[in-house]
Parts: structure tokens; C-alpha cells; sequence
């Protein structure tokens, strides 16, 4: 139960500091909107490059960078829920048993 609850906390302080990142990388342009939890309005399409890479680079590749770090936060996010799940199955084999 230990070694769960650290493993939860030390997820939970990489989810923050990703948060931290995606909330930059909002502040730097505007177009990029405001919104932590959904991937910029242009998405990008697997094995194409963006035709709007040709008129704007510094946006494209901010974009592209934001993109990742939201895509690492889902990833945390499943782990998490995955990780409280099995934490709750030891606190409950723990009380019941």
C-alpha cells in the first residue's frame, strides 16, 4: 500500500509539472487557446506533413511540442487511474480479509 501510494504521488507531481508546460506553451500564442486538456485545433495527420508548416514554422513546431506534452499527460492520466485502481483493490483485500 506504500509503495502504491508513493507511486500515485509521484505521478500526480509529473502531472502537475506537464500541466505546467501545456500552460506555457498556451501563454506563448494565443492561437494555440487556452484549453489544458484537448490537442490544438490543427490536428496533425499521421505520415503527412502540415501544408501550415510552409507559412508559419514557429507556430507549427510550438503546436506540435504542445501537442506531445498533452499526449504525455493522457498517458500519465491512464497510468494514474490504473495505479488508484490498484491501489483501492489493496486497501480493500486489506480490510476484508
Amino acid at each position: 500500500m506504500i509503495f502504491g501510494s508513493v507511486v500515485l504521488i509521484i505521478l500526480y507531481l509529473i502531472l502537475k509539472y506537464l500541466i505546467a508546460w501545456i500552460t506555457y506553451y498556451n501563454n506563448l500564442d494565443p492561437r494555440l487557446g487556452d484549453s489544458t486538456w484537448r490537442f490544438t485545433y490543427d490536428y496533425p495527420v499521421v505520415g503527412d506533413r502540415d501544408i501550415s508548416d510552409l507559412d508559419d514554422k514557429d507556430f507549427v513546431r510550438l503546436r506540435r511540442k504542445k501537442n506531445k506534452f498533452v499526449l504525455w499527460m493522457y498517458s500519465i492520466v491512464l497510468i494514474m487511474f490504473i495505479a488508484s485502481m490498484s491501489l483501492l483493490s489493496e486497501f480493500l483485500l486489506f480490510f476484508f480479509s
